[in-house]
């Protein structure tokens, strides 16, 4: 026979029990809550939205209310570069992505309703900006995307919180070797314009982009320069490229305006190169130092896309650039 005494510890020790596993499947609950909040930032969504009356694509991943980084592509890619930085920094960043009206997934119109220069891209991305509430934000910049962002930075600059530059050129002795071919172009269009088309958009020169000097090929996906080949061949590209490299010599001329604007500012200034890199010359990224002495420098064993090989070290590198901003 249970005492009164024995049936009210039983009593009590239940209670407790349940009272402790009350407090863990509340726990595991909200455990799992978290669990999947943090996936839905993870993810990467592929996007479009319409910008000055063009679809334009982009890639977004991580919390909307994380500090923004907008990532700027180059030639011939898209925003599918920065896919693997995407995929390692949507933890603690909102990254996001565009594809240029004339590249990728957005809009390609046609070269005679459509000015392809860096001023109107640069436009068109500014707006982009303000389409997606952009208000505040770290630029990322490789190759096309460093005239597209300095232009963006010169015209807002209370919105560009720093500057993270990957084989992206600010300086007329930046331009390399590669570069003769392309000046004359300048200077002569009409009788440089196969000389150029060659000179930039074949599949050597796209595979050489990638490549560079580097003699562990063994690392690079194929696809990479076959995909790009073939984006370069589709109906009209050619002539959209053509207008737009055309337009690259006012770059040059700007680029004064972007050194004086760096050395008036020093804005947080993170440069990542790539070592095989031949499309640039290979001091370019200490010309940057001279502007901006605290700026940090890497010069990774990687090419023009660095990311092609170094995307976890690249990764690391702009998560700490990130944190020296809190």
């Amino acid at each position: 026979m249970i005492t009164l005494w024995e049936y009210s510890n039983t009593t009590k020790s239940v209670l407790r029990i349940l009272a402790t596993v009350a407090v863990v499947l509340a726990t595991t609950s909200h455990i799992d809550a978290q669990s999947k909040d943090k996936a839905m930032e993870s993810k990467i969504f592929y996007r479009t939205v319409k910008v000055d009356g063009l679809n334009i694509f982009y890639r977004e991943a991580g919390p909307k209310d994380a500090p923004a980084i907008l990532l700027l592509h180059g030639l011939p890619s898209s925003s599918r570069m920065f896919q693997p930085l995407l995929a390692r920094l949507a933890d603690n960043y909102h990254l996001v992505a565009p594809d240029y009206p004339g590249f990728g997934h957005s809009d390609w119109p046609d070269p005679k309703q459509f000015d392809y220069t860096f001023d109107h891209i640069a436009s068109v991305m500014n707006d982009f900006t303000q389409a997606q509430g952009l208000s505040h934000y770290t630029l990322y910049m490789q190759d096309y995307g460093g005239p597209v962002g300095f232009r963006i930075a010169l015209v807002h600059p209370e919105r560009v919180q720093a500057l993270i530059v990957q084989d992206a050129v600010a300086h007329n002795e930046g331009l390399g070797v590669n570069w003769a071919t392309r000046r004359a172009f300048w200077a002569d269009r009409a009788a440089y314009d196969e000389a150029l088309r060659k000179n930039l958009l074949s599949l050597a020169a796209t595979k050489t982009r990638h490549l560079g000097d580097d003699p562990n090929v063994e690392l690079y996906d194929p696809d990479l320069w076959t995909d790009e080949y073939a984006f370069l061949n589709s109906p009209g590209q050619a002539q959209i490229q053509s207008d737009l490299f055309y337009d690259y010599r006012t770059n040059v001329d700007a680029y004064p305006k972007w050194q004086a604007w760096m050395q008036k500012t020093l804005p947080k200034l993170l440069v990542i190169w790539g070592k095989h890199d031949l499309s640039f010359d290979p001091g370019e990224p200490e010309r940057y130092r001279k502007d901006v002495p605290n700026a940090q420098v890497h010069v990774l064993d990687a090419g023009h896309f660095a990311m092609d090989t170094k995307a976890d070290e690249i990764a690391t590198l702009v998560r700490e650039f990130m944190k020296t901003q809190k």
